[in-house]
């Protein structure tokens, strides 16, 4: 059994260092951020066992390293979690008592070099969590009396399970803070990119006109929009940024501001798209692209015009025969080549019950876990089986086909579509 009072030490002298370590305790306790707890460790360090310096190295469990945000006198260290002293300490999780540094072989010189500091003796200890999870390495520096002693080890062990616990608490508390910084972040991209949808249907006499948008994270890279140009006219369009997510969902919302400013300007799709492509080229990494198609919708002539710019199957029905057919793209996804040249599709005349449809491919490459696809087939079949509907009640029918046909599979990419119907 240990003695209650260490040889060499008073009573007197153990209520001190017991007091001292109670009120380190407290002080790591109203520790609310990271920096100052760990300049709170390496305080209570200097002063429950008397050194120069002390160091408080982190873990890093992912790239199994440790570093210091702070070390009395240094900054910046980072170093594998098997090197050195502190390394031994971290993978066998004991005390190491270095009464000569420089006659030790595990001992680097070359922070005392740099910092022209003189390393005597060292203490080193692991910090662990109340889980036993290691979270770092203390190491203190040049016992001011000479070298550190026994009963320095049980105040710096307990020094050392009090820090870690503390680092445990703060890690976490720094985690679920980042981690509702995130989720705030994702709410408000969404309101966002929710917000520039349409509120509602275009009324285009002659037609039927909806769309629907499901993004497959908080934020996607699908967006839809109407766009009325003049009484009876309105622009439809569809995008598709590479991706789903935060990032995808800001290329696409710039891509519909553009898209918006220049149909102010211009009814001439070729401009549209190419200067749309032109812009975003200057914008966009390598790796990133959006599809797009662009219709305008015409009542007095009961005429359909559209330009696509990577964007497919673009999906024509034909009520007198019930018939689909896939209309051609005009060009590559804006973002990729500058100066392309983006000719509209064939002008369709649309006689009652056609449909003109645009979608993203989160309908089609919808999965089941088995990795079989929903495909074009059955979207065609659902849509041609519920012609007679509304536009709106189609969009309801094709998802719900869609999500039954999954059989409980997750949604992996963003639904989007956009019909078109003429009514008469």
């Amino acid at each position: 059994m240990r003695p209650l009072h260490p040889v060499g030490i008073t009573p007197a002298q153990t209520i001190a260092d017991l007091s001292r370590l109670l009120e380190v305790s407290r002080q790591l306790g109203a520790s609310v951020e990271l920096q100052p707890l760990l300049e709170s460790i390496e305080r209570a360090a200097l002063e429950v066992v008397g050194c120069e310096r002390a160091s408080v190295f982190l873990y890093d469990k992912v790239e199994h390293e440790l570093y210091s945000k702070l070390a009395t006198g240094v900054h910046g260290i980072r170093f594998p979690a098997d090197r050195g002293l502190a390394g031994q300490v971290a993978q066998q999780r004991i005390i190491v008592n270095v009464p000569d540094a420089y006659a030790d072989e595990r001992f680097n010189p070359d922070v005392d070099r740099a910092t022209g500091f003189r390393t005597r003796s060292i203490l080193t200890l692991p910090m662990t969590g109340y889980d036993g999870a290691l979270m770092g390495v203390l190491q203190l520096l040049n016992k001011t009396t000479g070298a550190f002693t026994a009963n320095d080890e049980e105040l710096s062990q307990t020094l050392g399970a009090l820090a870690g616990v503390a680092l445990q608490r703060q890690l976490l508390l720094e985690a679920y803070a980042e981690k509702q910084k995130l989720e705030h972040d994702l709410n408000l991209a969404r309101e966002i990119q929710q917000g520039a949808l349409p509120d509602a249907s275009p009324h285009v006499e002659g037609f039927d006109i909806a769309g629907w948008n499901l993004p497959a994270d908080q934020t996607g890279g699908d967006a839809y929009d109407f766009i009325e140009t003049a009484p009876g006219r309105v622009g439809v369009m569809i995008g598709d940024a590479t991706g789903h997510g935060i990032g995808p969902a800001l290329v696409v919302v710039e891509c519909r501001a553009l898209i918006r400013a220049l149909v102010s300007t211009t009814s001439d799709l070729r401009q549209i798209l190419g200067t749309s492509n032109s812009l975003l080229k200057d914008d966009l990494d390598d790796n990133r692209f959006v599809t797009m198609c662009l219709a305008f919708v015409d009542a007095a002539t009961s005429t359909l015009t559209y330009a696509s710019a990577g964007h497919g199957p673009i999906l024509h029905y034909r009520a007198a025969d019930g018939t689909f057919s896939e209309l051609p793209i005009s060009g590559p996804p804006l973002g990729i080549l500058d100066g392309i040249p983006y000719e509209p599709g064939p002008v369709l005349t649309m006689a009652p019950g056609d449909l003109f449809i645009l979608m993203t491919d989160g309908f089609f490459e919808y999965a089941k876990l088995d990795d079989d696809q929903f495909g074009i087939e059955r979207v065609q079949s659902v849509l041609h089986e519920h012609c007679d509907d509304s536009s709106a009640a189609m969009i309801q029918r094709l998802y719900e086909a869609v999500h039954a046909f999954a059989e409980g599979a997750p949604q992996l990419d963003d639904l989007t579509i956009v019909i078109v119907k003429k009514t008469r």
